[in-house]
């Protein structure tokens, strides 16, 4: 996904709806953590576990 933003919503969607944490979804959808938390960091967006979301 090319747009940071779409993906920061689709994430945090998928989050909410589907994963209890984003190794989980990480896992699931054959996708690279750290490339993610860095992607969300470039747009000013940390993960936090407790609320299993990303945050500005």
């Amino acid at each position: 996904m090319e747009d940071p933003y779409l993906y920061l919503s689709y994430l945090n969607t998928k989050l909410r709806d589907e994963y209890p944490s984003l190794a989980d979804l990480a896992d699931d959808l054959g996708l690279n953590e750290e490339e993610i938390v860095r992607r969300m960091g470039e747009i000013g967006y940390v993960y936090d576990p407790a609320q299993n979301r990303f945050m500005g």
